[in-house]
């Protein structure tokens, strides 16, 4: 069973974000994150500096308001996201619309610094804030039965100008085992550097799945469903040769169109020596025992 992260910090101990970027004073000691055990393990023993908020959020994969890396942070001021409210039904014992601040009411959110990879072998490490999903699953009651969550973008054509194309067939939907969406590292977040997240980061909820490519980290999600069927997802439907369901960081198995083996880091500039690509980013201790016995080549 994971092992679920445990904190008493509050909004007090939060780095403030120019210290995040500056190396010497966080091993310091200012890194209050550091001690309280809410970096993974690999990510942690790698010491990895977060990008800064520029690079964060305007290099963005979000193709409801655009295809482009910066189309995202262009054209996204035009989503309304306050009031926001998410549906929650299928297989849960307490099913209903609940808003923003329902979802919000009573949960303890925290920071966690997450390297975050998408599919083009590229790679940010970005200090969310948020909180298990498992505490949501728990809040609404899961079923007997349910061995899978899925969740849905928003569709908005009047706000998204993406999807008035047909890139994929919107609304974007996403989904995960039960037991992934439990695991202690798949987080709801709210947050980036203790600053609600804007919307081309997918505001203002979305999840973040550390150990998957990034486009398995949904954004603005306005419904989540307990299921036991494995759910549609977006990417896996339009290409399944290229885009498994899985998605697991996976350095051994290449995109059809290229190597995953290594990756760039954003903000390194045009030359930026590129890394080699570790087992489910460098969570493979916290998550690996997920997938055990599982062909990790056909269950890409």
């Amino acid at each position: 069973m994971a092992r679920r992260y445990t904190s008493k910090l509050t909004w007090d101990d939060v780095t403030p974000e120019h210290l995040y970027l500056n190396r010497r004073q966080i091993m310091a000691g200012t890194g209050a994150l550091l001690g309280a055990g809410l970096i993974g393990g690999q990510a942690q023993a790698q010491d990895l500096e977060p990008n800064t908020w520029e690079e964060i959020t305007t290099y963005n994969n979000y193709y409801e308001f655009g295809t482009g890396k910066d189309d995202p942070a262009r054209n996204a001021h035009t989503l309304t996201t306050s009031p926001w409210s998410i549906e929650i039904d299928g297989m849960v014992d307490n099913p209903g619309t609940y808003s923003f601040e329902d979802i919000m009411d009573g949960m303890t959110v925290e920071e966690r610094i997450y390297r975050f990879r998408c599919v083009e072998a590229w790679s940010m490490v970005i200090p969310w804030n948020g909180f298990e999903l498992a505490d949501l699953l728990d809040r609404v009651g899961v079923q007997d039965g349910a061995r899978y969550v899925a969740f849905e973008t928003a569709n908005r054509p009047d706000e998204m100008p993406g999807v008035r194309v047909p890139v994929l067939d919107w609304p974007y939907r996403e989904g995960l085992r039960l037991d992934e969406a439990r695991h202690p590292l798949t987080l709801m977040a709210t947050g980036i550097y203790g600053r609600d997240i804007p919307n081309q980061n997918g505001a203002p909820i979305r999840l973040v799945v550390p150990w998957k490519y990034g486009f398995k980290s949904i954004k603005s999600i306005v419904r989540i469903t307990l299921t036991d069927e494995e759910p549609f997802a977006s990417w896996n439907q339009a290409n399944a040769r290229e885009y498994g369901f899985y998605s697991n960081v996976n350095p051994n198995v290449d995109h059809p169109r290229w190597s995953q083996a290594s990756e760039r880091r954003i903000g390194g500039g045009l030359f930026a020596r590129r890394e080699p690509t570790l087992m489910f980013n460098g969570y493979e201790e916290e998550v690996a025992s997920l997938y055990e016995g599982m062909d990790l080549e056909a269950n890409f």
